[in-house]
């Protein structure tokens, strides 16, 4: 991998990781597009690892309270029932559907998921699922109606991102608004949600950096710093814009996108295991 792709890859990465388009796979799509051949689910673990380190700095005073709060919830009990550590152990009962099937099916997520044709249908299928969910969703909770069930129904939804082209903000946002939560609330947690699923994939893929033929760690380095950079502002765009506005355009650009890639899959443009035919 080149410093030209990984800039290009780590914008990608920044643009997309937030809005619900899933930016697995734009990484996969950009990449078999410029015949660079697929980055591998090791880069985009890694690459995430900025992403997730943006919203660390967007909600670094949320997420002190939480660390905090949580830990002093250890041996204090007068912080039992504590908003902020309540939701620290929300976030790890949430996190544990994904680190299950994350590890049950670490070999269908570096390759057999990774294939466009399915790629292209999750972007459908999933961009319907939430305008759906955008439709219906009582959209009357906060964060203070989070229940351990709750907690863990946006966990599974969360763990279907393991498949590229269902969004993992999207998938988490989507089981959220089902729920009845407001657009907002559904957002934040889903954020919260992916910090330490994210951090540790990225933490466990390190391994393959540099090795065989995985990407090299200067190229890797600049993806992951650009992707920091440019998703610190789209999450902070995405959290003004969703307060007001619906995901109908998100679910369109999908659609869109769906519909095209199984295109120039079936005419021979692309093939779904690699890069443009003849590349």
């Amino acid at each position: 991998m080149g410093w030209f792709e990984a800039l290009v890859l780590g914008l990608v990465q920044g643009l997309t990781e937030f809005l619900p388009i899933s930016s697995s796979a734009h990484l996969r799509i950009t990449a078999a597009f410029a015949g660079w051949g697929d980055p591998g689910a090791a880069f985009t673990a890694v690459t995430q690892i900025g992403t997730e380190l943006a919203v660390l700095l967007y909600f670094s005073r949320k997420i002190g309270r939480i660390i905090g709060h949580w830990f002093q919830s250890l041996y204090k009990p007068e912080y039992r029932h504590d908003p902020d550590a309540r939701m620290g152990w929300l976030i790890i009962v949430g996190s544990i559907p994904i680190a299950v099937l994350g590890l049950l099916f670490q070999e269908q997520i570096d390759h057999v998921f990774r294939d466009l044709r399915i790629t292209a249908t999750t972007l459908i299928v999933f961009g319907l699922l939430l305008l759906l969910a955008d439709r219906i969703g009582r959209q009357d909770r906060d964060l203070d109606h989070l229940t351990v069930p709750h907690g863990i129904t946006y966990g599974l939804f969360q763990a279907l991102a393991l498949v590229p082209g269902v969004s993992r903000s999207g998938g988490t946002i989507t089981g959220g608004l089902l729920l009845g939560y407001k657009r907002a609330d559904a957002a934040e947690y889903a954020f919260l949600l992916a910090v330490p699923a994210v951090l540790a994939s990225g933490l466990y893929k390190l391994t393959d950096i540099g090795e065989g033929q995985g990407p090299a760690w200067g190229p890797t380095i600049l993806a992951t710093v650009v992707a920091f950079g440019v998703g610190y502002a789209v999450i902070a765009w995405l959290m003004s814009y969703i307060k007001s506005n619906s995901f109908l355009p998100f679910v369109i650009y999908r659609v869109v996108l769906g519909i095209l890639l199984f295109v120039l899959v079936f005419t021979g443009v692309l093939d779904p295991d690699a890069g443009p035919v003849g590349s």
